[in-house]
């Protein structure tokens, strides 16, 4: 793959990174801002002291100008990153089309970057954390993410490596086997924090949790869709009338 085509591919990489965060965006506004209010209200409520001044940046301006431009700009820097990594990984985990390809990279994606380290260190609402540990738990995190991202690689490593002995079914329950049994032993040797409040609603912790994997759900899985359709233009374009008028036959006059 030359340069031309892998710069082609990062700026529709970041395009399509742009459509799923307005859809993302869509969902965050609508299935997580009335958690993140209750749970603000929630800790207010239960706030032992109450500091003077007013909020730097107003709820108001959080939740719409805030959370729109976070997330835009996390979606263009995401399918940036996205597409130079499925530059990289087209024509090595198998002989899939552009768009199998890139929403095969984007399933993958959603679980080694989101949902294996949300299992172990779920996305908590405000009021829900020790704000001593919040350094801990941040560092945690990404160790998790890191972890979980070398072990897919080396997941589809080790499966490439056994298919010609096994054949590809054993082979990828072997690789899978490997990846659920690595990521069990890093979910039993990290330490886990469990520091939600006494009285805070459970209904309310698990629809935040619930509706932040929604976010990333949608944006993951959007990128794929679309990433898939502008990668295919440029990596197999469709014929064209000219070319498809040219191939045919020239006919013979009786």
């Amino acid at each position: 793959m030359n340069s031309t085509t892998v710069r082609t591919l990062l700026v529709r990489g970041m395009l399509a990174g742009l459509a799923a965060g307005l859809l993302a965006l869509v969902v965050a506004y609508f299935l997580g801002e009335s958690r993140v209010d209750a749970a603000i209200a929630f800790e207010e409520a239960h706030a032992h002291h109450h500091g003077g001044g007013a909020e730097p940046v107003s709820r108001t301006m959080q939740s719409t100008a805030g959370l729109s431009t976070g997330v835009l700009v996390y979606g263009v820097a995401f399918g940036g990153i996205a597409a130079l990594a499925y530059c990289f990984a087209l024509g090595r985990i198998g002989r899939f089309g552009p768009r199998a390809s890139a929403l095969l990279l984007a399933t993958a994606g959603l679980v080694a970057v989101y949902v294996v380290p949300f299992l172990k260190y779920p996305a908590n609402p405000p009021a829900v954390g020790d704000p001593d540990t919040i350094g801990q738990r941040t560092t945690l995190y990404f160790l998790m993410v890191v972890l979980s991202v070398l072990l897919a690689v080396a997941t589809v490593i080790l499966g490439r490596r056994l298919a010609p002995r096994l054949g590809n079914w054993n082979a990828t329950l072997v690789a899978g086997a490997f990846f659920v049994l690595a990521v069990g032993l890093a979910y039993a040797f990290l330490p886990s924090f469990n520091e939600v409040p006494e009285h805070f609603p459970a209904t309310l912790l698990w629809q935040f949790r619930l509706a932040a994997l929604a976010v990333q759900a949608t944006l993951w899985t959007t990128f794929g869709l679309v990433f898939g359709l502008l990668a295919e233009r440029v990596l197999a374009p469709r014929t064209t009338a000219q070319e498809v008028a040219a191939a045919r036959p020239t006919p013979v006059a009786s």
